[in-house]
Parts: structure tokens; sequence; C-alpha cells
């Protein structure tokens, strides 16, 4: 089958399209690489009805806008709030940074809080405050609830929550209040505030038909938007629910449960059958209500390779390891999103190695270097920031700094390195997936092997849905690296081992 066009739609194309000339609210499940955005086109232009198309970001939305016919207008649902509604408090945006505890000291926090045996700063409190109105902003919610106040680093049984939330709500609705100003205020506005403020408004959208992209990220919020809509406009939502990678950060997978008739996109033109078996390996793990077919055309080879154009790693550590090791064997090297998060990281860093507090949200709640130490090897919670203190002690924060200020643009490098969360929506002709990808330990729940031998747990939902992201970024060749475990593990439907650096067979 030949890459569809707007003359040969695949047959599943064709069904949409059917589909939409109904009427039908529509969920599209759209595996990696099946042509999203080539559907939705050729939904638009079965009718001459007006048309939202509501991209996850801007740069999706300017680059659909040549691809829909004029009857759509495509925008970011913070642009279709803008003009509404945010507009009015354009004053307030960009505005200059300010100190967390300077913003928390205007909203009247001057005293440190004790739970437990932690004392929480002024600065800790402050930002679990504006974090709890960003959290708000991203529900579906009309008010504050203590579910919206973040559950800190130490803190995060139910009864040290309660009494976070206690003390810190109060200051969270005093700082809602002061954005409702359109003119000035003390707490720095951005996007998401007018865009919450618009929800509110019980919007109506003046369109015939909806489509969402990357439903399966979808905020609260804008969820409890579109399906308003759902009585004046035929909604047309698509997305991967395999790649719903966000759940950590509040968002949910409008997919699942969705009222409407449900298909498919299947048909993956990115890559050959052989990626299209590896991408349903984790499909499978998954539980996902889709697997994919490869284009029979294109040889995509799996194997050992040792000139990748991507590597793409589990967290910002494991990225910035291999950042370090690129640069150190002469490589150009570039970041995907570049090196704020890594700078932020080591600056926090470093500061409790002074002895110093930090602000960075993650680490706010340490006094000191060795108190984060013991942290991370010690409690169960921290477990995932053993790889930060592993990386500061071993090279210090002016290598991380160093390295961070020697990134190549993506354009001029030999190598991109990039998290798993970042590489969405890419695509590179070599991807090698890094060593930061673990097997899960052995579980005490899992029955052992005949000859004794530990057997590994299963693998988390979560974690197998960016694996599946992470394998699907290749076009040409890819090196499972970090997971080859796969082949081995009791979830994994081992086959025969594969030849390494061979083109492989494509029937």
């Amino acid at each position: 089958m030949s890459t569809p066009t707007a003359h040969t739609p695949t047959d599943e194309q064709t069904a949409a399209v059917d589909a939409f000339k109904h009427g039908d609210h529509l969920a599209l499940q759209a595996g990696a690489g099946t042509g999203k955005t080539t559907t939705l086109a050729l939904l638009a232009s079965a009718t001459q009805a007006r048309g939202r198309y509501i991209a996850f970001n801007k740069a999706i939305a300017t680059a659909a806008a040549a691809a829909f016919p004029p009857n759509v207008v495509c925008k970011t649902a913070h642009a279709m709030a803008f003009a509404a509604i945010g507009h009015r408090y354009l004053p307030r945006l960009n505005a200059p940074r300010t100190p967390t505890w300077k913003t928390g000291a205007a909203l009247g926090i001057t005293k440190p809080l004790r739970i437990g045996d932690r004392d929480v700063s002024e600065r800790a409190l402050s930002n679990a405050a504006l974090k709890t109105v960003t959290h708000f902003c991203h529900s579906v919610d009309t008010h504050l609830r203590a579910r919206h106040v973040p559950r800190l680093r130490g803190l995060e049984d139910d009864t040290h929550h309660a009494a976070l939330a206690h003390h810190v709500l109060p200051y969270a609705r005093k700082a809602w209040a002061d954005l409702q100003h359109p003119r000035e205020g003390v707490v720095r506005f951005d996007h998401d505030h007018y865009l919450k403020i618009w929800a509110l408004s019980d919007p109506k959208i003046p369109a015939d038909f909806l489509l969402l992209d990357e439903a399966q990220d979808t905020n609260p919020v804008l969820e409890g938007i579109l399906t308003a809509q759902r009585g004046h406009a035929q909604l047309v939502i698509v997305g991967d629910s395999a790649q719903a990678i966000y759940g950590w950060r509040g968002a949910r997978d409008v997919m699942t449960g969705f009222a409407g008739t449900h298909l498919h996109l299947s048909q993956s033109f990115r890559f050959g059958p052989h990626l299209a078996e590896e991408a349903n390996r984790w499909l499978a793990i998954a539980d996902a209500p889709i697997r994919l077919t490869g284009t029979p055309t294109l040889t995509t080879t799996i194997g050992d390779h040792h000139q990748p154009t991507a590597i793409l790693c589990r967290t910002n550590v494991g990225a910035m390891i291999q950042v370090f090791h690129h640069l150190a064997t002469g490589h150009r090297v570039a970041l995907t999103g570049g090196g704020a998060a890594l700078q932020a990281l080591a600056h926090a860093a470093r500061d409790l190695k002074a002895g110093q507090p930090t602000t960075h949200p993650e680490l706010l709640l340490f006094r000191t270097w060795g108190e984060l130490q013991d942290y991370a090897e010690h409690d169960p919670s921290g477990r995932d920031l053993a790889p930060l203190v592993d990386l500061v002690d071993t090279h210090g924060t002016d290598a991380i700094l160093n390295a961070v200020n020697q990134l190549s643009h993506e354009a001029f490098a030999d190598i991109t390195v990039s998290t798993a969360h970042k590489a969405k929506g890419r695509e590179w002709p070599v991807v090698r997936i890094a060593d930061d990808f673990t097997e899960p330990a052995p579980s005490p729940d899992t029955p052992a092997a005949e000859d004794g031998t530990p057997q590994p747990g299963p693998i988390d939902t979560a974690e197998a849905r960016l694996s599946y992201v992470a394998v699907t970024r290749a076009r040409q060749h890819l090196d499972l690296g970090g997971l080859n475990w796969i082949d081995h593990h009791p979830d994994g439907n081992p086959t025969q081992p594969r030849p390494h650096d061979k083109p492989l067979p494509t029937t």
C-alpha cells in the first residue's frame, strides 16, 4: 500500500470520512506514523461546514494550517481562549519573573510550617500555593480543593498532605482572586490562567465541527470545554492511547470512554513491517486498543548500531550522561528542548552543596546535599533522585553546567539526545534506546524460574507506553539498546535472537 494522498485514501481513512459525513462524533485511534493529519484534512475537505482544529501546541497548529482547507481554522486552545478573554489580561502577561518567595510574602506567607519531622519553609509553602493554582487551572473543577495541593517530597502520605493543604489552600485562593484583576496584581499571570478563566465562562466555540489532536494527553480543563460543545458541534478526537505518557502531570486520555464511533488508523507510513512487529510487542504489553502494520516498501532494521542519529533516554539525568559521553568523544551534541531543565537541577544541587536552600520544586524541602543523598539512598520515594545524586557526586555541578553550554543546535549536531517524552511527535533515521530504560526488578510476587533464578517483575503499563513511543521514532534502523532485555522478559513474547547489523526480512 502506498503512502496516502488526497486521491488514494486507505480503507481506514475512507471509513473515517464516511463516519464523519454521517455526522457521528468520532474517536480515531491513530498509531505512530499513520498519517493522522492527512486523515483529518480528508475529513475537513468532505464538507463546507465551519471547522476548528485544536492543536497541542503552536508549531503543530501552524503546520496544520497549510494542510487543511480554508473552512477550518487551526489554533491551540490557548489561542482561542486569548481571543475570547485572554487579551483583556495582556497588561499582566509577560511580566518580569518574581521569585516565588516574594510572591508568597505578598500573599501573606511569612512563617515556616512544621509538619511531622519536617520544616516547610516559606519558599516551599509559596511554591506549593502557586502550584495549587496551576493544578486547579488544569482541572475541570470550579473551585480550589485539597486535591490540587501538590504532594511534597517527604510529606507524601495522606495525613501530612492534609495538614499541608489546610495551611496552603487559603493562600492559593488569595492568589486566584488576585489573578482575576486584568491590569495589575502580585501573582505572575500566565497563559494557563486565562485558559481557566475562559473555561469557567462556559464558552461556546463558533464551529460546526471540532477536531482535537493529541487527545490522549488532554488536560481535564480542555476536555470539559470540548464536551460542552457536543450539543451544537460534531466532535472528532484523534490520538494514540498508547502514547498517553503525561498522566503524571494531570493529562487524561479522553479517547477512552468517548461516546461516539471508534475507528482506527493502523497502517504506519514511517517504518517497515519489522519495526511494526516491535511496536506491537509494546502495544500488547500496554494493553493498547490498536496494532500497527508497517509499509512493505520500507525496510527498517533492528540491531546494534554505533552511529545513531538520535539517542532516546528515560530521564533528564540519563540524557545528561549521554551528553557527557558524546561530548567527551568529540561529537557535536544537541539536546531536545535545550538544557534549561538540567541547568536548573545543577544550580539547585550547587545551592544544597553550599548549605543554601533551593527553590527547585523537586528539591526545596532539603536543607543540605547530605540530606538529599540520604533520602535518595534510603527512602523508597527518593529512588528516582539517585541518578541525579550520582551524577553530581561523580562529575560536579560545574561540569554539568559546562556541558550544557557546549550543546549544539540540532541542525548542526552529529547526535541528538532526547528524553522519550520530548521525542514524542519526532522521528529520526537511526535511533538508539539509552540504557536508563532498565528492566523491572525481581518481584516477590513473581515465581522464580525452574532453576531458581529470580524473574523480573511485570512491566508497568506507563513504562510500556513510553517504550512504545521510543521505539517508534525510528525510520530506517532501531538499536534497542537499553530495551534489549525485552527479548528475555516473560511479558515480551521473545522470538529468535535478531542478527545484528544486518537487514531483516520485511515479509
